[in-house]
């Protein structure tokens, strides 16, 4: 395997710190390798305090508010964060200058010296991501595996430190969303097992098309050699469609794999999906369905997935903020038996509301609206399959909202926030949406 280049007194560009705590993490990495670090966002520094005090100790060049153009031509490497859309003038004008340009995950990829195990998807991808790494590391012994690290896409973690603790004998399990794969792709290489979850409409405001969005998908298995493994969805339109690109050994998953006597703690029958595509990796590994039957079965799920927050005068509260799609918000409904009072709407990615509505209609008891740009056309669907009497009200009050979602609640009820919408607007992010939900519902009397 390569030897992991030095850095030291490189001028390193961080274009993008962001809020979730990768862009840091990246930074530091960089500062204690020796190289001449800045950081450069559009933010402010106001919007990012948070980020900016875990900075304080070292010696970092900030450019806020504004990319420069001066910044881009004065560094070594550019090291993009994937909030960054590809389409950035400043990311064009660092390929006309020459100036290469990496990202966290793929550069930790090129030189990882152990087998990756990565994992895409619309939905699932967090979930299937950390039962994978739980499956893995409750049968390192069998592996003959020292570690698993599961890394990637994950809010607080940065990949790339990594480098510098894995071995040969680990295994790293990474979650790669559609922008960290275009890293992937400008560097021609794919993870050694992938597995794509699932393909639905997502992201179509920084989105041409649907296509281009499952392009970026694909590089996930395109650069794959014959002896690599590539797991997709048997029951998924888009990923029936990948199937015949498939140079690696191809795999089926579908939720008929997991035997029927397996009780599984996570809600929702669409966990049975990630549960196989997780088997699946297991079996390539040489597991047994009963080495990994334990990890599955009591695997409680993810936070922000579905996730049960308090009983409160027999009303249940679960918090399922991860949500950010229609798809995701018929998944939620689809996954509680009983009356649901449905907390939902937000900010546009320019999708489709419809089918959301109908299932609203259908599996609702009744549907508190937050305000955003997609409520318009979510709150119009819902009356236009005759949801009209359904609507408690529409609140760009958070508390407000929660607060009068209990009152109109019965005992044996499940207040549900899975708004099928994204979170910008009333909130920093879809992880500040669920933070704020569960402490709402903690205060509640």
């Amino acid at each position: 395997m390569k030897k992991f280049p030095s850095f030291k007194n490189k001028k390193i560009l961080i274009l993008g710190l962001g809020l979730l705590g990768r862009g840091i993490k990246d930074a530091i990495f960089f500062a204690e390798k020796g190289a001449d670090v800045r950081i450069t966002d559009l933010k402010t520094a106001d919007q990012l305090k948070e980020s900016l005090e875990k900075l304080k100790k070292y010696n970092f060049k900030f450019t806020l508010g504004e990319h420069k153009e001066q910044d881009i031509l004065e560094a070594d490497l550019i090291i993009r964060n994937a909030a960054v859309p590809a389409s950035s003038e400043f990311l064009k004008f660092a390929k006309k200058k020459k100036i290469p340009v990496d990202m966290d995950e793929s550069l930790f990829a090129e030189y990882c010296p152990c087998p990756i195990i990565g994992i895409t998807g619309t939905r699932g991808k967090s979930t299937t991501t950390a039962l994978i790494g739980k499956i893995l590391q409750n049968n390192l012994e069998f592996l003959k595996r020292k570690n698993v690290y599961v890394a990637g896409n994950i809010k607080g973690e940065a990949t790339l430190p990594l480098i510098d603790k894995v071995t040969k004998d680990d295994l790293v399990v990474l979650e790669l969303s559609s922008w960290q794969l275009q890293g992937f792709g400008r560097k021609k290489i794919s993870p050694h097992i992938s597995i794509v979850t699932n393909i639905y409409p997502d992201h179509l405001n920084s989105y041409k098309n649907m296509r281009e969005y499952a392009n970026d998908k694909k590089f996930i298995f395109l650069f794959q050699k014959k002896k690599d493994f590539c797991i997709l969805n048997e029951k998924n339109p888009y990923t029936k469609k990948m199937g015949p690109e498939v140079k690696s050994k191809l795999i089926w998953f579908s939720k008929k794999d997991v035997p029927k006597n397996w009780k599984l703690t996570m809600l929702g029958k669409h966990n049975l999906e990630n549960a196989s595509s997780a088997m699946a990796v297991g079996k390539i590994l040489g597991l047994s369905k009963k080495q990994m039957q334990s990890s599955i079965s009591e695997f409680p799920g993810l936070e922000h997935r579905l996730e049960f927050v308090k009983k409160l005068n027999n009303v249940n509260f679960i918090n399922d903020t991860t949500s950010t799609t229609p798809i995701a918000g018929q998944k939620a409904l689809e996954a509680i038996p009983g009356p649901i009072i449905l907390i939902a709407g937000g900010a546009s990615k320019n999708l489709i509301l419809k089918d959301f509505a109908k299932t609203i209609v259908k599996k609702a008891k009744s549907v508190i609206l937050l305000d955003g740009n997609a409520t318009d056309a979510l709150e119009r669907d819902i009356k236009y399959f005759g949801g009209d009497h359904l609507i408690i009200g529409r609140f760009n009050d958070f508390n407000e909202a929660v607060t009068r979602a209990y009152d109109h609640s019965l005992p044996g009820d499940t207040i549900l926030l899975s708004p099928g919408c994204a979170s910008f607007g009333l909130f920093v992010n879809e992880f500040d949406r669920g933070e704020q939900f569960k402490k709402i519902v903690n205060k509640l009397q």
